[in-house]
């Protein structure tokens, strides 16, 4: 499995703006494929918010990176200083601390 953060200040549109974007464009992120779950982050006290995207594997990460939700998304104009980073996850100690995620057994780590 592999996660990809990405953070990202607002600009020229409040929270409630933002959320309200967000409500809207949720299901295009349900429909992605190989993406098991997407969390979605505000730091409201930093003014930062973003999301934790957790994917099957690198390929459908690296899919969605080139997608054009994906693009469409990153050039949203009320988006600044944004950042990504992509991690691949350390299953084998993750199974033992989140009892509560459920990780596909047998796989790994690409």
């Amino acid at each position: 499995m592999h996660v990809q953060i990405i953070e990202f200040r607002l600009r020229g549109i409040t929270e409630e703006g933002y959320r309200e974007v967000c409500e809207r464009i949720a299901p295009a992120f349900a429909e992605i494929p190989g993406l098991l779950a997407k969390i979605w982050l505000a730091d409201t006290d930093a003014g930062t918010y973003g999301g934790v995207y957790l994917f099957r594997d690198r390929e459908a990460l690296q899919a969605f990176a080139e997608s054009e939700l994906f693009a469409e998304v990153a050039a949203f104009p009320d988006f600044t200083d944004i950042t990504a980073r992509d991690f691949a996850v350390m299953e084998d100690l993750t199974r033992i601390t989140q009892r509560e995620v459920r990780l596909p057994v047998g796989a790994t780590v690409s």
